[in-house]
């Protein structure tokens, strides 16, 4: 029975809080409703005078590798198969393009393309870019589409300028060797250069010897050109070897049957090079034949795989497929006016309701003669601090 007069006070003082609060909200029911209410309407109003922004879309799908077909292709090529074999696909092809899509190559060509540094007013070409990064939003989705929007207050602008984007990155792919195929593709380009200029030098070689009776007699032609042949495989092999230490152990099955292969070659050679008839007086002409040889086989085994190369770029192709292109919205994105109007009513609503409960806590701390003498003379010294008292 002690303990109900001491929570019969601590009730009380709960409901009347809560009536003093209530007692308040009524007391300042007009602010709080007008208030809000005409804020919300000025918003609205002020939206009507913001120039409308649009938003213009573009869905693509990013150039797709066939993998799997490629890596066949390359074991069933014969001893220079595997010298490209260490170039890897993408990981993910849609993060890669959309980096792509942000990167400054395509932004600043953009920039000199539509004049962004003038319809911005921006005085250097970073400021331009800071500009087109907070108009330009580029996604890739979970179904493997990317998506560009790009905002503007012109319509034929914003759909010109997703488009744009589309073309400048069919520009920078074509500066890029980023499929497997167009690896290989570049890689046996360069091999294919440097072999046809030694080809030409060793035919020049061969042609200043003269063929003479002897060395018609000899007829080393056939011999010559199966050790020429051989020591090109054995030059083909060891560079498919140096290749093969980038991605694999020694200890890896297929590095070792590469060795295995590569001193098969090199003992048939030496058998060859053993039972090959020579003569001193033909020695000269030999040597350059088959260096002649050697050339020649290698231009023939690098221009096949570069044929073969260009054929796989082209069939996995870096070609984008648009799915949607940008067209001229014809309903603006921004500003969402019925959006503002809301949210500012109900942010001011907030702010008001929070004033009076504070107006009203001063006003029972004044109250008191202890916390008013306070105020007081917190106010005091306010004001000497702003050079009023």
């Amino acid at each position: 029975m002690t303990d109900t007069p001491s929570t019969l006070p601590e009730a009380d003082d709960q409901e009347i809080d809560l009536l003093d609060l209530l007692q308040t909200i009524v007391d300042n029911l007009r602010l709080l409703v007008l208030g809000p209410l005409c804020v919300g309407l000025a918003a609205l109003g002020i939206s009507f005078l913001v120039t409308p922004t649009f938003t213009a879309q573009v869905q693509m799908i990013p150039p797709q590798q066939q993998q799997g077909a490629a890596a066949a292709m390359l074991q069933s090529l014969g001893a220079l198969g595997g010298i490209a074999g260490a170039a890897s696909g993408l990981k993910n092809p849609a993060d890669q393009y959309v980096a792509m899509l942000k990167s400054r190559s395509v932004q600043d060509a953009l920039i000199d393309r539509f004049k962004l540094q003038e319809r911005y007013n921006a005085e250097f070409k970073q400021d331009a870019r800071k500009s087109l990064e907070g108009l330009v939003r580029i996604n890739a989705g979970k179904d493997g589409l990317i998506d560009i929007e790009v905002d503007d207050k012109d319509p034929q602008f914003a759909a010109d300028m997703a488009n744009a984007h589309v073309d400048e990155l069919r520009q920078l792919m074509g500066r890029l060797a980023l499929t497997e195929a167009q690896q290989r593709r570049q890689f046996f380009e360069q091999q294919l250069k440097t072999t046809k200029d030694n080809l030409t030098r060793a035919e020049q070689a061969l042609k200043a010897t003269g063929v003479n009776s002897s060395a018609l007699k000899s007829s080393p032609e056939s011999a010559v050109a199966t050790v020429a042949q051989l020591q090109a495989q054995i030059a083909a092999q060891e560079v498919k070897i140096g290749s093969m230490r980038g991605y694999l152990a020694e200890s890896a099955p297929d590095f070792k049957q590469a060795l295995t292969e590569l001193s098969a070659l090199r003992t048939q050679l030496t058998k060859l090079e053993k039972s090959t008839p020579s003569s001193e007086g033909d020695s000269d002409y030999v040597a350059r034949f088959r260096d002649f040889k050697y050339h020649e086989t290698l231009f023939e085994l690098f221009a096949k795989q570069y044929e073969l190369a260009r054929a796989d770029e082209a069939r996995e192709g870096a070609t984008i497929q648009v799915v949607d292109a940008a067209v001229p919205p014809e309903r603006k994105s921004k500003p969402k006016k019925a959006l503002i109007a809301v949210l500012t009513t109900l942010a001011t609503g907030f702010a008001l309701l929070l004033f009076v409960f504070v107006r009203q806590a001063m006003r029972n701390s004044m109250q008191d003669p202890e916390t008013a003498q306070k105020i007081l003379s917190l106010r005091s010294g306010w004001r000497k601090a702003l050079g009023k008292g």
